[in-house]
């Protein structure tokens, strides 16, 4: 007989559906909770990613304060300039497409491929989606162009930006320095931290130096876009004006720059010349010729240019021959051997010496220029007609106590002056110990012996010093022992002028210096310079403010003779030194002085010229 089954499922039936009311119990709970952790404890993060992808920030640079002269001058500002931007989320997504167009674009802004590829990938690694600025300083010609074609340039567009220009010219240039990118190596470095590939600071000169005044802050733009990254109508969310840069004041006296640089630049050849307040340190004037055109700099270089500023290893225009040169300095530099000699009891001011043209030491005669002879001459007599006898005679006497090489380094002789732009070269005493470490790795054919002091005494031989050196040492002289520390930068002005910060560096140290001495040497200086018979009389003798000066010839092995002249003034209590350098100048008096006089005319005004040329004063 047939037995009808039980209703109710078995014992496996039920376990089975026990596991899959559970499982999807737990995926519902696992959905629940996700969903509730993106919508309630992530929501807001979520949410700004959401609008982030709807807006686009770009950098509005700012434009960079000014660079003053001390009255005000302008000698660095800016103009507005065009650049040439491409915005590379309009690009056709086509690559042979994307191609073709960049390679049309690279044609306009004389890039290869490869820079176009660069210049895209820096600026992406930056700010994604903003316009990427692939050539400063495009002309009209192109804007129009680009109108006419705009169909063939999606994406492509020119914008106004910020670009250096000096007014002057060549004035100072060496002074200013130059702006440019900001490098992979400098965007390491702590003091650029905040900035990004693509922005500018300072390269050289006082750009470089008080480039955190000088750089400003930038502004930004905010906007939003649709999903395409095109910009919706009144889509500008946020918009903070950039803060300019700060001006920057120098102590670069207007007229004696000017008169500094045209004095170096009529002789057509390499020199340099400083003028300094030998009190504070300031620089009045510094100028290096031959000189360069700062606007070259901040625009795309001809092959030439670059050939001309950089290659040129004789003219070399960018070297700045006042602080980054290496020369001997002839008979400027007896006022050094003079305080070492009488400081260290070598001699008195009175002693005198026997001039007879000429001295032999060793094998070796050593003779005045010319081979004249100036009989007995003591300390005053000595600087005044440039006796190089009565100074042989005195670094023969120091040639194994080193008091020649010490005195030269107390003066800041072969040492950095500390000069407030960079590039400035140490320079070299020479003395036994440096020549013997030579001879001892077989760098020289023979070791220290007194013909080397002999030469150093007069400023000849292995002395490697620069036109600033000379010019702390001589200011050393003229202030009583101040070591001054040489600066350009005077304040940092706000766009209204009024004062943020001045800069007014201390001395490095002070020397001591027997007042007597100080006396005697500046007295044989001015009879140098404005008494018969002085090696500088014929320049100076009928200028109107009295001054002491020194005359230098310096030899150069495959060169001809350089011509040098240092004088401080007025004399007897000076405020002023000037330097200055010509190379195959000649003798002193024949084109260092003569610049040197154009300088002080400057300086000390129209009335000294006039009167100066009533006197029967050389006109330079």
């Amino acid at each position: 007989m047939y037995q009808r089954s039980n209703d109710r499922p078995g014992p496996r039936l039920a376990l089975r559906s026990a596991v899959l009311g559970g499982i999807a119990v737990a995926l519902f709970a696992l959905l629940f909770f996700r969903l509730w952790d993106l919508q309630v404890l992530s929501g807001s993060e979520y949410l700004a990613e959401a609008k982030n992808n709807r807006t686009r920030e770009y950098k509005v640079i700012a434009p960079r304060g000014d660079i003053l002269d001390r009255d005000g001058n302008v000698l660095v500002d800016n103009r507005t300039s065009l650049a040439l931007q491409l915005n590379t989320l309009k690009l056709p997504e086509d690559p042979a497409e994307e191609r073709a167009e960049l390679k049309r674009v690279g044609n306009l802004a004389r890039m290869s491929m490869r820079k176009i590829r660069r210049t895209i990938k820096e600026g992406e690694e930056v700010a994604a989606g903003a316009p990427v600025t692939l050539r400063k300083d495009v002309g009209y010609d192109l804007v129009y162009y680009l109108e006419e074609n705009q169909e063939d340039f999606p994406g492509v567009s020119v914008q106004r930006v910020f670009v250096r220009t000096y007014p002057d010219g060549t004035r100072a240039a060496h002074v200013v320095g130059s702006v440019g990118e900001i490098n992979e190596e400098e965007l390491k470095e702590a003091e650029y931290r905040n900035l990004e590939p693509g922005d500018e600071i300072g390269k050289n000169g006082v750009e470089y130096s008080y480039d955190r005044y000088l750089r400003g802050e930038p502004g930004l733009t905010r906007i939003q876009v649709n999903a395409l990254g095109q910009p919706t109508p009144g889509g500008q969310l946020v918009s903070e004006p950039p803060a300019p840069g700060d001006n920057l004041k120098l102590t670069i006296d207007p007229d004696v720059q000017a008169a500094g640089e045209s004095a170096l630049a009529s002789y057509g050849l390499p020199g340099a010349f400083v003028t300094m307040n030998v009190r504070n340190g300031q620089i009045l004037g510094m100028g290096s010729s031959p000189t360069f055109d700062p606007e070259v700099l901040a625009r795309p270089m001809t092959q030439a240019q670059v050939n001309q500023l950089y290659r040129d290893p004789v003219a070399a225009p960018l070297t700045d021959r006042a602080t980054e040169s290496f020369y001997p300095t002839g008979s400027t530099f007896k006022i050094i051997t003079a305080l070492a000699a009488l400081e260290g009891g070598e001699i008195s001011l009175t002693e005198p010496i026997a001039d007879g043209g000429s001295i032999m030491v060793g094998d070796q005669r050593f003779q005045n220029a010319g081979g004249v002879s100036f009989g007995p001459v003591d300390m005053v007599r000595a600087l005044q007609v440039s006796s190089d006898v009565y100074f042989y005679t005195l670094g023969l006497n120091m040639w194994e106590g080193n008091q020649l090489q010490k005195w030269a380094g107390k003066l800041g002789i072969g040492q950095e002056t500390g000069l407030d732009i960079p590039g400035e070269t140490e320079g070299l005493v020479p003395s036994k110990e440096w020549r013997d470490e030579l001879f001892a790795e077989g760098e020289t054919d023979r070791p220290w012996s007194a013909g080397d002091n002999v030469q150093l005494a007069i400023g000849q031989g292995d002395l490697q010093t620069n036109p600033l050196q000379l010019a702390i040492a001589y200011a050393a002289l003229a202030n009583d022992g101040t070591i001054v520390t040489p600066h350009l930068g005077m304040e940092v002005e706000d766009a209204a002028g009024r004062v943020l910060k001045e800069f007014d560096p201390k001395p490095q140290r002070r020397i001591k210096i027997d007042p007597a001495y100080r006396e005697a040497i500046l007295e044989g200086l001015h009879r140098a310079a404005q008494m018969p018979e002085g090696t500088s009389y014929g320049v100076f003798g009928g200028f109107p403010v009295q001054v002491a000066g020194k005359t230098g010839t310096a030899e150069r092995p495959g060169h001809g003779d350089q011509s040098w002249y240092a004088v401080v003034a007025p004399y007897p209590d000076p405020r002023i030194v000037t330097i200055v350098t010509v190379e195959e100048g000649g003798f002193g008096a024949e084109a260092a002085a003569p610049a040197a006089l154009r300088i002080l005319e400057a300086y000390f005004g129209k009335q000294a010229t006039e009167t100066g040329a009533e006197n029967g004063g050389s006109p330079g």
